[in-house]
């Protein structure tokens, strides 16, 4: 039997519930949550199957080691007199990530470099040959988190982020981050049980997002590599086992994702993705303003979508979101329609009173993810103002 140990998945600001929720149901136990993060333990074949499967985690850390800390060189002595030929070879690569919440230390990368010193000293003291730096493919990624003066020094088992899915052929100049644009689905709360529309669509990421989420399908089974892979205890057969039994959790969808966009570019693009995930029997994207369009059918329909903002937007931004609010309001009956934007004071502009607002994080930029209920027949002005 392998040994359970601690783990943490990061995430973003507004995703803890959503995460802590997946962890729970994919099988987790001592579930935490914090703040941009969410603890749990596990053994390695659950670590394998969180980094496959979780849709709101950005990293899988597998923390090794903590010690108090009180200065530079305080954190250079500690992290030397650490073991590290059990996880890296002294010919091999690494790579250091550092956070920093401390008024100890003014820089992450000043922390990230002390690491790697100690590290790289270690093994030449012990053994004659140094690692070398690898930014990109090293084999083995480490994380050093400082909270005032506690340092936890963790293994990175993912490597490039995990929104980073594999499924992204071309992109166009701002697209949504997949984590977010998962998360924006779940908890807009689409259980795959209606159609499903982003009438904004870009280069198509919420709707492949929508299309994994209806069909159960582990969002990063494209990805190229997992950091893990390179770790000493690399074990293939058990991760194509896991992976297997997630795939054999794969379900039917039986109802439509229908993308608009007005750039023939986006359209193109987004066609590109989608066929790249394998999802094009699922999803129809058509070259639309959707301003102009109307909903087909009187089955209720679920809109996510992110409409354009700050640089992205040369128009007039008042008529622009009096349109979104006209369109809905005159076209799309018995939808609920959410969106995110970033351009708070936009929204009185939509003419429709939102039924739930959710405080979230676009990157940096403060947030809301807004939802509106449009009714069929008379009770369509309900939210109006």
């Amino acid at each position: 039997m392998e040994e359970n140990y601690t783990m943490v998945a990061k995430t973003l600001f507004g995703f803890e519930d959503l995460l802590a929720n997946e962890l729970t149901q994919l099988g987790a136990q001592h579930v935490k949550k914090g703040v941009r993060n969410v603890s749990f333990t596990g053994d390695k074949g659950f670590m394998y199957k969180c980094n496959l499967a979780l849709r709101t985690a950005i990293k899988i850390l597998k923390p090794i080691h903590s010690f108090h800390v009180n200065n530079e060189k305080d954190l250079y002595n500690k992290i030397y007199a650490m073991d590290w030929s059990q996880y890296l070879k002294p010919s091999g690569t690494l790579a250091i990530d550092a956070t920093i919440h401390t008024t100890l230390f003014s820089h992450s990368l000043f922390i990230a470099q002390k690491t790697k010193d100690a590290i790289v000293d270690k093994f030449r003291d012990t053994t004659g040959e140094r690692p070398n730096v690898d930014l990109k493919f090293p084999d083995l990624k480490v994380n050093v988190h400082v909270d005032r003066n506690l340092c936890t020094i963790s293994l990175d088992s993912s490597g490039d982020s995990l929104h980073k899915r594999g499924y992204k052929l071309a992109t166009n100049i701002a697209p949504i981050n997949e984590v977010l644009a998962a998360g924006l689905i779940m908890l807009s709360g689409w259980d795959g049980q209606s159609d499903f529309m982003d009438p904004m669509c870009g280069s198509g990421t919420m709707l492949i997002e929508a299309a994994m989420i209806a069909c159960n399908i582990p969002p990063n089974l494209m990805r190229k590599e997992f950091a893990f892979e390179r770790w000493s205890d690399w074990d293939v057969d058990l991760f194509e086992k896991i992976e297997e039994s997630l795939l054999n959790k794969t379900r039917d969808f039986h109802y439509k994702i229908i993308g608009y966009d007005k750039a023939p570019s986006a359209v193109t693009k987004a066609k590109d993705n989608v066929k790249n995930a394998q999802l094009d029997d699922f999803i129809e994207i058509k070259h639309e303003d959707f301003f102009k369009t109307q909903k087909g059918g009187d089955n209720k329909l679920h809109m996510v979508f992110n409409p354009p903002y700050g640089e992205r937007l040369n128009i007039d931004m008042e008529m622009f979101y009096k349109n979104i609010g006209d369109t809905l309001k005159q076209n799309y009956p018995n939808t609920d329609a959410w969106f995110i934007t970033s351009n708070l004071d936009a929204l009185k502009f939509v003419g429709l009173r939102p039924s739930r607002k959710i405080q979230l994080f676009n990157a940096k930029l403060e947030s809301r993810l807004v939802k509106y209920e449009i009714y069929a027949g008379s009770k369509k002005g309900k939210y109006m103002n």
